[in-house]
């Protein structure tokens, strides 16, 4: 009979304590504005100082150390950006880049990748640089988040070479040119080989396939001028 009452009490004394738990999960101490607004800004200072200290001590330094100049003025935040392969890097004055990206320089071929970054730049959020020959980055570019500049693609068009782990070959590596300010949206791809002409914007989201001249808007998949741009 205990055994049965047992049996009986056990799933609801298992309910209870579940639906216990589940409350506590959705609470939480009351909010004291005076107190808590205080701690709220002190965990700022706290969490800026030690990103000014990480940035400017730790991550730029070493970031530059990596480049094949000493720019003076240069911003870099939120890390360091991962660079893969053998690739030669030079950046000018005034540019800001983000700490989350890649910089990927390809690994077969005689040539050594360049990648050159000129004056008053912005190298977005997660943005990768694909460098198979060179990439060009004239002054006053802006690349928003999530950018891909392809500059060759890591794989054979062969099946039977991809499948043996061969790399891509010479013709399908091609340069890249952003010339001064171009501006590319979220999301932007540019093929290799693309030339994008001066003061040119790139639509978010964008596949950029063929050149694209100087002072349009163009977008789409391929991307295709929409208008000229007035300035």
């Amino acid at each position: 009979m205990r055994a049965l009452v047992k049996a009986h009490l056990a799933p609801n004394h298992f309910a209870m304590l579940k639906g216990m738990v589940q409350q506590l999960r959705g609470n939480s101490l009351p909010s004291i504005p005076l107190l808590h607004k205080g701690l709220y800004h002190l965990h700022l200072a706290i969490k800026q100082s030690l990103h000014c200290i990480l940035q400017k001590g730790y991550f730029t330094p070493i970031f530059v150390s990596r480049l094949a100049n000493r720019p003076r003025h240069l911003q870099l935040d939120c890390g360091m950006p991962q660079i893969i392969g053998p690739l030669n890097i030079t950046l000018g004055e005034n540019c800001r880049l983000s700490g989350i990206a890649t910089y990927c320089g390809r690994a077969w071929g005689e040539q050594l990748p360049q990648l050159t970054v000129g004056d008053n730049v912005d190298i977005g959020w997660q943005n990768t640089l694909a460098v198979g020959r060179t990439i060009r980055i004239d002054d006053n570019v802006r690349l928003a988040g999530k950018v891909f500049l392809a500059g060759f693609p890591g794989h054979p068009m062969d099946p039977a070479a991809r499948a043996e782990g061969k790399p891509d070959t010479d013709q399908q590596v091609g340069d890249i040119h952003l010339c001064r300010n171009v501006w590319l949206g979220t999301g932007v791809m540019v093929m290799a080989g693309v030339t994008i002409g001066e003061g040119s914007v790139i639509a978010a989201g964008s596949v950029v396939t063929k050149d694209i001249p100087a002072g349009v808007l163009a977008g789409g998949n391929p991307a295709k001028v929409i208008k000229q741009l007035e300035y």
